[in-house]
């Protein structure tokens, strides 16, 4: 499947590249941008996660895309659309997910590369729903599932079967929005 690259005001949802793959290697390594994660990645996990993304774009036509900044192709992170994950409340369903190196917070990069992931997902007939998790602590990725209009099912959160018991990243919320609501708020929410 071929995939050409989404572009938002300031942002290129884009294909893979080893320079991406690079800078996503520096930012999975990075223990305060990987703090609600088990743990940093190496550059051998990073490079699993980005085949693992490749093959899901070429199977779902969506995947976690690359975020580069159109002004500069400053490599800012990763954001977009996979299978919910296995043994939790959104398995079955579309996830959206984001990540950003420390460089490309609070600037609104993630709600945008976020809207253009929805709009993507959307085109596809057969998705009514998409879903997103985030561990409880991470307010910030909370309020960016708010700004694009997504609401909270409490009977969703979950603890993540990924991670330990006792870890403090185990419990996780979910939030969910429809085509309805997405094509309510305009697209703009």
């Amino acid at each position: 499947m071929t995939y050409t690259p989404i572009v938002t005001e300031r942002l290129i949802l884009a294909n893979w590249t080893p320079a991406y793959r690079d800078a996503a290697t520096v930012m999975n390594a990075d223990a305060h941008v990987m703090r609600h994660f088990l743990a940093p990645l190496s550059r051998e996990e990073t490079d699993a996660q980005v085949d693992r993304q490749e093959a899901a774009l070429a199977l779902r036509g969506y995947c976690f895309w690359p975020i580069v900044r159109r002004s500069d192709g400053v490599f800012l992170g990763i954001c977009g659309l996979k299978d919910g994950a296995p043994d939790t409340p959104i398995e079955g369903e579309v996830e959206i997910g984001w990540r950003f190196d420390r460089h490309g917070w609070g600037q609104g990069y993630a709600t945008e590369a976020a809207r253009a992931a929805l709009v993507h997902g959307f085109a596809d007939p057969a998705v009514n729903r998409i879903a997103a998790i985030t561990t409880l602590a991470n307010r910030e990725s909370w309020r960016v599932m708010e700004r694009l209009g997504m609401t909270r099912d409490l009977g969703a959160d979950f603890d993540h079967p990924m991670m330990p018991v006792g870890h403090p990243g185990r419990p996780h919320i979910t939030h969910y929005i429809t085509r309805a609501q997405f094509d309510a708020s305009g697209r703009q929410a």
